[in-house]
């Protein structure tokens, strides 16, 4: 680690500790130490049951602002005064107010029931009450936390959520001392979204990827680095080779961490010289031969003329449409990304990256970064991050460097669920924890642990970690990614005396309101198995009822069938149809029709348990209908059948009749030209469908975040809502046959 890079590093946490220092001991604003347990007190409730506390702390927070508006220079003078307020035009204005405030109330009771049982489409649901209360209070002092200036303390929530969300994924903080020595500091930020942070880490990757020609070229050519001019550099072979001498190739196929060393260590290497803090001089003489400062054309045409292969972004065919978006927002053009089919299990087949990565090698085309999606937003899929990892150790071998990218924005808080109480949680005595927690399979738990050696995550609080939106986030492995796609504003940050997070992102301007939301839901919901980790523990277990039901709904009579694209696992092991049929009836018998202490209380059933449904918590299924001669073999039918169901559990501008709505789900399709021929031509044959053509697939999707499903006042809610799923698709073979 360079001196420029421990110097930043130990700044940023001596910023942190002295804006922690200046409160009272008391008051200060962290999230060490335990937080609650009691689920029953972290959402609203599906039906309002906290509404009169939720009240009250909402109450609170406008009294709080009232009375600083009051206190602040309390002799300054008023402007409403009790005249103005007996005006006509005064009560006219109140008046105006309160209807259209009461037409909106109304016109939003028109809004979709995210916080009911009922709701299983989308990757939302409740949200909970500390992020909700967060939200509001921070959000009625307007803190924009592109600046400290504005946002004296959102942007200290910032930082402290954002190692929060490191040390969730797995990223160690270091200590003072730890740094001094040489350990790597990770940093994380809150963003709008996912896709900025997706951007953002590309960015990033991007600006990564041709740093080093940068700095060989600045010190061929600035003589205030000339004392710097022979810096060697570590290779991927082992070896060391100075900087100057390298060709294009093997600057551009360093090691992150030893790139992102170079600026610190020339500053070092001059200060020896001049005895001066050289950092400045050497980030002045550096950015003029930035890609970043060039542009790609430029820069291309000046350093890159023995690579002629533009970089290449190898992703996961299920990938979010954020990342096409990225690279061509970036100048690198979609067609830069390549994907990496998947097998099966909508997971990234290691020997497709394999082939990608030879045929990259073999050309000499530079690869900017492989991203692995760790729960894929319609399969629920984690793909194999830890065999990457090990593929990217084999690859440095041969000379070939990439950063590796996890797209957690929908996964990344099931690792709280891997994360240990170390602050023994007051716990409710003498009752079980009603609906019971799971933990991931093994496999997934791999990917999991295999996090921290990532070199960035997206993470998206509003999603898995029931925030208000926007709430995204980014972290990484190593802070030092942030400085190189940072650019300072000095009329807005006054010599960076403060602490300030609004440098390293794409945003300007962003609500101080996103950080004290997620802040103050981390602070009582902890970001381990007492808080987060139990919540989706428990997603976990009804995701997995859920899929037992459908899975088994269909009765003989019946004039369809139902296929869940996630096997089970006598299919998955190539078992025989009557070995698939015996564990179709154990699944029915031992657990669809028994209670949740009956499940976990049997091992033989939590064995098969574990290994139903997908990585997480959504569930993927098509229906298909039968006929006289046995099922419908038209595809075209079969995805007006789905589209149909889709439509009437769904709402939109020109339908949102919410009672009307049993339930709610959602909807996509397998295609083959993203997800390949022999993936859909599978699932079509498991449908009663012949393959072949390149028809894609309509499927439905279900996703269960909600922790009480299983386990309310009246028992288990699954039946009611598969009874609501069965009676719509009875409407919606009628519909079809009317309207064919």
């Amino acid at each position: 680690m360079g001196k420029k890079a421990k110097l930043a590093a130990k700044l940023f946490a001596e910023r942190l500790e002295q804006h922690l220092e200046a409160q009272d001991e008391q008051e200060r604003l962290d999230l060490e130490g335990p937080g609650s347990s009691s689920l029953e007190s972290w959402f609203i409730g599906p039906k309002a049951e906290n509404e009169e506390l939720f009240s009250g702390l909402i109450q609170q927070a406008v009294k709080q602002i009232s009375s600083d508006r009051r206190e602040y220079f309390p002799d300054d003078p008023i402007y409403i005064t009790d005249e103005i307020k007996q005006s006509p035009s005064f009560k006219n204005s109140v008046d105006v107010l309160t209807e259209n405030y009461s037409k909106l109330l109304e016109q939003l009771s028109g809004s979709v029931p995210f916080y009911s049982y009922r709701y299983q489409a989308h990757m939302n649901w409740d949200l909970t009450m500390p992020g909700l209360l967060g939200y509001f209070a921070a959000m009625l002092y307007n803190q924009n936390n592109v600046a400290a200036e504005s946002s004296p303390v959102t942007t200290v929530l910032e930082m402290v959520t954002g190692d929060d969300l490191c040390e969730m994924l797995g990223y160690t903080i270091p200590s003072d001392e730890e740094i001094e020595q040489g350990a790597i500091r990770p940093w994380g930020h809150i963003t709008c979204d996912g896709s900025v942070a997706n951007l953002e880490a590309m960015w990033a990757a991007r600006n990564l990827k041709y740093y080093a020609v940068s700095a060989a070229e600045a010190l061929k050519n600035e003589a205030d680095l000339a004392a710097a001019r022979q810096i060697s550099i570590p290779l991927l072979n082992g070896q060391h080779g100075v900087l100057t001498e390298l060709d294009a190739w093997t600057l551009l196929n360093l090691k992150v961490d030893d790139v992102l060393a170079i600026p610190g260590r020339i500053a070092e290497l001059l200060s020896q010289t001049t005895g001066k803090d050289e950092a400045e001089t050497v980030n002045q003489a550096l950015s003029k031969y930035t890609l970043q400062t060039l542009g790609f054309e430029e820069f291309s045409r000046k350093y890159l003329f023995d690579v002629m292969q533009p970089a290449a972004i190898l992703v996961t065919s299920t990938m979010h449409y954020s990342w096409p978006k990225s690279a061509a927002v970036l100048g690198m053009g979609a067609s830069s990304i390549i994907p990496v089919p998947v097998n099966m299990d909508a997971r990234m087949e290691i020997s497709e990256l394999r082939q990608r990565l030879d045929q990259c090698l073999a050309i000499r085309q530079p690869v900017l970064m492989t991203v692995c999606v760790i729960g894929s937003t319609e399969e629920s899929a984690v793909d194999p991050i830890a065999d990457v990892i090990q593929l990217r150790e084999e690859y440095r071998e041969r000379g070939l460097e990439f950063v590796i990218h996890a797209d957690a924005a929908w996964g990344g808080y099931f690792a709280s669920i891997l994360r240990e109480d170390t602050h023994k949680t007051l716990l409710m005595a003498g009752k079980r924890p009603y609906t019971p927690a799971m933990t991931m399979n093994e496999y997934v738990t791999a990917q999991y642990e295999a996090l921290k050696d990532a070199d960035s995550i997206t993470i998206d609080p509003h999603k898995a970690g029931y925030i208000p939106y926007p709430a995204g986030g980014l972290c990484y492995r190593n802070s030092s990614m942030r400085d190189i796609v940072s650019f300072q504003a000095p009329v807005v940050y006054h010599g960076g005396i403060d602490p300030t997070v609004g440098i390293y992102g794409i945003e300007g301007s962003k609500p101080g309101a996103a950080a004290a939301g997620v802040y103050l839901s981390h602070r009582v919901i902890r970001t381990d198995q007492s808080g987060y980790g139990k919540l989706l523990g428990k997603t976990l277990f009804n995701s997995k009822r859920l899929y037992a039901a459908i899975l088994t709904m269909t009765r003989e009579d019946d004039p369809f069938i139902v296929v869940p694209f996630h096997r089970i696992p006598a299919e998955r092991e190539g078992g025989t149809a009557e070995e698939i049929k015996e564990q179709l009836a154990y699944i029915k018998e031992f657990i669809v029709d028994k209670t949740n202490d009956e499940i976990i209380n049997n091992k033989q059933t939590m064995e098969l348990f574990r290994q139903l449904g997908s990585d997480q918590s959504i569930v993927p299924y098509t229906f298909n209908l039968k006929t006289a001669e046995g099922l419908n073999t038209d595809v075209a039918l079969m995805n007006r059948l789905n589209l149909e169901i889709f439509k009437m559990l769904s709402l939109s501008p020109d339908r949102h009749e919410v009672g009307a709505t049993p339930m709610f789900i959602t909807q996509s399709a397998f295609d083959p030209s993203t997800y390949g021929q022999g993936f859909v031509d599978a699932y079509k044959q498991r449908l009663g469908l012949s393959g072949g053509d390149s028809e894609p697939v309509n499927f439905l999707l279900s996703t269960t975040m909600s922790p009480f499903l299983t386990d309310t006042s009246e028992g288990n809610f699954i039946p009611v809502l598969i009874e609501a799923l069965r009676e719509t698709v009875f409407k919606a073979i009628e519909n079809i046959k009317v309207n064919p």
